[in-house]
């Protein structure tokens, strides 16, 4: 019995030694090991949920609509399934957040209804822009917000030359139209847009912003070039002192103290005259202005800062008129207006490319234009040929990161 009993004491006590050389001399496992031995499963997979206006649409049943002329938002919700209290509920939460007045005709919505037996309309979602909606949440209480989609801004080029107008050779060019506006802005004291010419070239790196995949009418010119006659004009963006301008490759301002022209550019259908025959009359007389014929209720802008002296109608003659004095030298005349801007009147201090009225046919007029004049120092000289100091150029300080923005950006226009 010793014996056994000893032999059992020696075989634990071998085996314990053993057990101690193995953690001495095999190596050593790390946490990588381990995990690389054990196999973790999870059975549940990971769904991805899609969410528009900030609502789980795989919820929900999406029914998409576009507002109908006639159509308010007391209609659309009762035609999905809402009472007259919850429509009133609803309308009450809408203060303060959304006036429900201005849901506009042509406007798209989206209704997200339960996947229930009996299904129940949840949200009510109406997009004011591409950009901003508002969500009506018609659960329990209700509840209003409003929200923004996503945005980016992609940078683009273009190039082209002027066949007919500047609106037509951006379409042949494949950018927006819009984008020939933005330009003429930019321009606006610089070119007379009434007086391109064929072959005339410009040159465009600019940014426009996208939701969704759909480009929106935001632009921001980056560069440009403009070859209009002899002369190339180009337009660099550049800020000082907070506030960005676009200057040319000198650094002068390209914004002055006067527009080229009061309004967006459509055609001169009369120039300045000492002997125009006059339309109504059927005579020959002075025409000391230019006629802009546009269509009825464009906006009509002041082509400088100034005060209105004179606001009146002349049955006889300009019909709905304003006159603004700019400094001691130049007042400028804005004729057979359809209507005044609102707050306008004899005293007003009005901006430059302030809308001050909208192109009309009244007084002496065959049809909606705008007759613009300018007398300097109290004698009518044409408005074409006004000349208009640019406002301030690139400080001294600034002249060296200018130059180098300048440079890089002119030599990019080169190379379209």
């Amino acid at each position: 019995m010793k014996k056994t009993t000893k032999r059992y004491s020696i075989t634990g006590g071998a085996l314990l030694a053993l057990a101690a050389l193995m953690l001495i001399f095999l190596p050593k496992r790390t946490a990588d090991d381990v995990l690389d031995e054990v196999q973790v499963t999870d059975s549940t997979e990971v769904k991805e949920i899609s969410y528009k206006y900030g609502i789980p649409t795989d919820d929900y049943e999406v029914d998409y609509g576009i507002v109908k002329q006639g159509q308010n938002l007391s209609y659309l919700l009762a035609d999905h399934g809402l009472s007259h209290r919850a429509v009133h509920r609803v309308n009450e939460k809408s203060e303060g957040v959304f006036d429900v007045r201005k849901i506009r005709a042509g406007q798209a919505y989206a209704v997200f209804t339960t996947r229930d037996s009996v299904p129940q309309a949840a949200y009510f979602v109406y997009e004011e822009s591409p950009k901003a909606y508002v969500v009506f949440d018609l659960r329990g209480d209700c509840s209003v917000r409003r929200g923004e989609n996503p945005t980016e801004w992609r940078q683009k080029e273009v190039k082209g030359r002027v066949e007919s107008s500047l609106w037509v050779a951006m379409q042949n060019s494949d950018a927006s139209p819009l984008l020939a506006m933005v330009l003429s802005n930019i321009y606006g004291w610089s070119i007379d847009f009434f007086d391109l010419k064929k072959d005339d070239e410009f040159r465009v790196v600019y940014e426009q912003e996208y939701v969704n995949g759909q480009g929106l009418d935001n632009f921001h010119v980056l560069a440009a070039s403009f070859r209009h006659t002899d002369s190339t004009y180009y337009a660099i963006p550049f800020t000082q002192d907070g506030e960005e301008l676009y200057y040319n490759e000198k650094g002068n301002s390209l914004e002055g103290a006067f527009l080229k022209a009061p309004l967006d550019f459509y055609r001169i259908s009369s120039r300045f005259s000492n002997a125009r025959f006059h339309p109504v009359l059927k005579r020959y007389r002075a025409h000391h202005g230019v006629d802009y014929a546009a269509p009825a209720g464009t906006p009509v802008y002041a082509v400088g800062s100034g005060k209105v002296i004179a606001k009146a109608y002349q049955r006889n003659g300009g019909g709905n008129y304003i006159k603004i004095r700019h400094n001691r030298t130049y007042v400028t005349t804005y004729m057979h207006l359809s209507r005044f801007a609102k707050g306008i009147r004899v005293g007003s201090e009005v901006k430059q490319k302030q809308v001050i009225g909208y192109v009309g046919s009244t007084g002496l007029s065959t049809g909606p234009h705008l007759d613009f004049r300018v007398h300097e120092n109290g004698k009518p000289i044409n408005p074409l040929t006004i000349k208009s100091q640019p406002k301030k150029p690139i400080s001294a300080q600034n002249k060296a990161a200018f130059a180098t923005l300048c440079d890089s950006l002119v030599r990019r226009l080169g190379a379209l």
